[in-house]
């Protein structure tokens, strides 16, 4: 694989992963509207590696204290995690929707779901007018250590979704917490803690899915991607949590609309 192609999808992994625009949607499409080969099961191992590791690294001082507070220490830190000492607890209990229905669909999102495009460019437009609702309708009043079993249990729900190319798992589980009324960073900090199970399932699934077929893993591409993607995320989470301190999903909804049209245009007008 080319080092330009490289670099180019490992930016799109780190920026649209993290950014409610689905990430699946631009990796499926990419190669599509560049002529590009499909990039592999290799290269996308490196990806999702690499966005578990800015995912690790930015709530790293999170993920020590839930995991304190779980098991009844107090390890200090967010002052908003210490009101919920059973998130850790909560996180794991509404990852298992996405585990599930992840691992009963695999195949079908990845051979026939990723290659219809007028489905990737409807659920861009769909979960972007979900968005729009989700930002006119919730009150927003509550932080992230306010979430309750329930808030959890719907957002893990809403994350199983994600399956569907298109959908953003960042988007739709950020919509589901504006929904139980979370404030935009609240929401997009739950977000975050709660594809980390997600994402580091799909990477080990799919690691191990190259190795029981005997596959190898190009040392170069896999470090460039992984470490490009890695990076990029960081940055992204950054941006996106100070971004939301002050203001609205709007700029995301009118992308999501936007490229969702011009995809299904180009499908049905343009490209095979």
């Amino acid at each position: 694989m080319p080092l330009l192609q490289i670099v180019i999808l490992a930016i799109v992994q780190g920026l649209t992963e993290f950014l409610p625009i689905s990430s699946s949607a631009h990796l499926a499409l990419a190669p599509w509207l560049f002529g590009w080969k499909d990039q592999g099961l290799t290269f996308d191992i490196a990806l999702h590696f690499g966005t578990l590791a800015a995912v690790l690294a930015y709530f790293f001082r999170d993920w020590v204290q839930l995991t304190a507070q779980a098991f009844g220490r107090d390890w200090g830190g967010n002052a908003e995690l210490k009101k919920s000492p059973r998130m850790l607890w909560m996180l794991a209990a509404a990852s298992l929707p996405i585990g599930v229905l992840g691992y009963a669909f695999k195949d079908l999102a990845e051979e026939t779901l990723r290659v219809n495009h007028v489905l990737i460019g409807s659920m861009l437009i769909g979960v972007g007018i979900l968005m729009w609702v989700a930002e006119k309708v919730g009150r927003g009043g509550k932080d992230v250590g306010s979430v309750s079993f329930l808030d959890a249990m719907i957002i893990g729900v809403s994350q199983a979704l994600a399956i569907v190319p298109g959908t953003s798992r960042s988007g739709i589980t950020i919509t589901a917490g504006l929904f139980r009324n979370l404030n935009r960073e609240a929401a997009a900090r739950f977000s975050f803690l709660l594809s980390t199970p997600a994402i580091a399932a799909a990477a080990f699934k799919a690691f191990w899915d190259v190795h029981k077929h005997g596959g190898r893993i190009e040392v170069a591409p896999f470090a460039i991607g992984m470490t490009v993607s890695a990076v990029t995320g960081c940055l992204v989470i950054g941006f996106l949590l100070n971004f939301l301190r002050r203001h609205n999903l709007n700029f995301f909804i009118y992308y999501r609309i936007f490229f969702g049209i011009i995809v299904i245009a180009l499908a049905i007008f343009v490209r095979p």
